[in-house]
């Protein structure tokens, strides 16, 4: 499964690969590679701290304070134009301690739905070159964003092309629809050979007391699709009909907003990307959706666009338009 992993994140003909320079073991979906990197980084880095986005998928919190590594935060989200603050993150970027360790969603940033441009990236990505910042990569919707695999990991192959040693966790229970099987992947890029051999080892050692073997089962489905030909490109066109389909339901939210002749601005809907929108909506706005309406999300507002079909996307519209047009 981790060498079948390896490719559709970094590259069919990746040199890393090619060169066995990349150290990966499969772990307990996402989740699951996140905690063992973590647990990695104060293992091998007991003076370190993570520098994590505000805001993040809340579990990263959880995930880095069990595994006794101190937190910090940098700015990512703006509030009043619902995008990226990319300004003060770079500021935070630059002003953070030489070698800090960074959280960085890959794409389809869990809350917001806010992404770097490629542009943008590249830019993060040569500050962290001129502090020697590591970056750790939490990818749980590669495909699953805008549809193809390989857009959604420009982020990693920007970070690649420009040398850093990278880590990144790997998911597959959005875009392969396993998430009660546990399918994941811990990798970390490696100056050589060598060093990736040991750097594997010393993972294996922290999954023996962790959760000694992982399953089979998933890892065997993810692998049979991805290693036969006909199936991926069956498992591409499927995946990329899903993240079509919540594309669409983005357009027509914001249509339907702006048809019922909502004064606030909605681009913000259709810009954001992935499985969640960061709506914008205030706890008490929130609240006002489960109370009159029956509509249930997280009270940050935000929004889980898969659960948005053609069957209730009029009446959600309606019900958002009727709690915000007095804001």
């Amino acid at each position: 499964m981790v060498e079948e992993n390896l490719k559709l994140a970094y590259g069919e003909n990746s040199d890393l690969i090619k060169e066995k320079r990349i150290a990966g073991v499969q772990a307990l979906s996402g989740t699951g590679a996140c905690r063992l990197f973590a647990d990695f980084q104060k293992r091998f880095s007991p003076d370190s701290q993570i520098y994590i986005p505000v805001p993040t998928w809340v579990n990263h919190h959880n995930i880095w304070r069990d595994a006794h590594v101190p937190q910090n935060t940098f700015h990512y989200y703006h509030p009043e134009s619902r995008g990226l603050d990319f300004a003060s993150m770079m500021e935070d970027i630059k002003n953070a301690p030489n070698g800090s360790f960074f959280l960085l969603h890959a794409c389809a940033h869990n809350p917001t739905g806010v992404d770097p441009t490629e542009e943008q990236w590249r830019e993060i990505s040569q500050q962290f070159k001129v502090k020697g910042h590591f970056a750790f990569f939490d990818m749980a919707y590669q495909g699953f964003a805008s549809g193809d695999p390989e857009r959604d990991a420009k982020s990693i192959r920007i970070f690649l092309e420009d040398g850093h040693l990278i880590g990144c966790a790997q998911s597959y229970a959005k875009n392969m629809g396993v998430y009660g099987q546990r399918v994941g992947c811990l990798r970390t890029v490696c100056d050589d050979k060598k060093q990736a051999v040991a750097v594997k080892s010393q993972l294996q050692q922290l999954t023996i007391p962790m959760y000694s073997n992982p399953p089979i089962h998933g890892a065997l489905i993810v692998s049979i699709i991805l290693g036969d030909p006909e199936l991926k490109k069956l498992w591409l066109k499927e995946v990329k009909g899903m993240a079509d389909r919540i594309i669409g339901m983005r357009s027509a939210l914001r249509e339907n907003l702006e048809k019922l002749g909502s004064s606030l601005p909605w681009e913000h809907i259709t810009k954001q990307i992935g499985m969640f929108c960061y709506s914008g909506m205030t706890p008490e706005q929130v609240d006002r959706m489960t109370k009159e309406f029956h509509i249930y999300m997280t009270r940050n507002g935000r929004i889980s666009m898969a659960g948005v079909n053609t069957g209730n996307i009029g009446y959600l519209a309606n019900a958002i338009h009727e709690v915000t047009k007095s804001a």
